[in-house]
């Protein structure tokens, strides 16, 4: 970690965590096992950020499409979720960390509905860090729910059509009052992004990894972040307009 500069780090880190299942079938393990072990990455990461000093993290913990998966294993999840907030809510607390949640969350199961909002309710004043578990989401529904509000708007003259604008539309959007993420983490090697964020990562910069999320601790994201840290990040811009910028 020390070779970390310290002028360059990511402000919000998305994470797909990816290889649960594969982790335990090479294992030869349960896909649950796989699922278990994968919140030991969890808490590794948080910590490791915390410590690091990254403002915001996202976790895309519960796709809108995982619903699909066998009913024993959503089940465990959604356990594993519940187990999680209520074992983590001290170490929260103890280290600032502010949780959010971003999806659908309405339908999750009541019994973890209600840990989860008792969780964010109890960590909103913390303001060192801010964890974001993407709960139920599916960045296309999320999208056209934005679409849908500002039809209704403008349909009853709220708004005006000419009036809408980038940051309006993002303000309609489940992450509204988060900055888009500066960096997105796939691990288990696959490339792409699950309607993950898709608004919010038009100027995102990717890493992908082999490494399969279970396995993925602070080693992995010292060097996810130090890849970052080599890359040049120009918004539409030449390399020579950036340094006359910075100049």
């Amino acid at each position: 970690m020390d070779q970390l500069g310290k002028t360059n780090l990511p402000r919000h880190i998305a994470i797909i965590m990816d290889g649960n299942g594969r982790w335990a079938r090479n294992h030869s393990l349960g896909r649950v096992a796989g699922h278990r072990k994968g919140t030991e990455s969890v808490r590794s990461i948080v910590e490791c950020c915390r410590r690091i000093g990254i403002p915001y993290l996202t976790l895309y913990a519960f796709s809108s499409e995982n619903w699909n998966r066998p009913e024993k294993e959503v089940k465990a999840l959604m356990t594993l979720l519940e187990r999680y907030l209520k074992s983590e809510l001290k170490t929260m607390t103890k280290n600032n960390i502010r949780l959010l949640a971003i999806g659908e969350t309405g339908s999750l199961p009541s019994r973890v509905k209600a840990v989860l909002d008792d969780t964010v309710a109890k960590t909103a004043g913390n303001t060192a860090m801010t964890l974001v578990l993407a709960l139920n989401y599916g960045s296309h529904d999320e999208i056209l729910q934005a679409v849908r509000k500002i039809a209704e708007e403008a349909g009853r003259g709220a708004i005006d059509s000419a009036s809408i604008t980038e940051e309006s539309f993002a303000a309609r959007l489940h992450t509204r009052g988060l900055p888009d993420p500066d960096l997105l983490i796939r691990t288990s090697g696959e490339y792409r992004l699950s309607n993950f964020l898709l608004w919010q990562m038009a100027y995102t910069e990717f890493y992908f990894t082999e490494t399969l999320w279970p396995d993925f601790r602070e080693e992995q994201l010292v060097e996810a972040l130090l890849e970052y840290q080599k890359r040049e990040r120009r918004f539409g811009q030449t390399s020579d307009q950036l340094q006359k910028t910075r100049s």
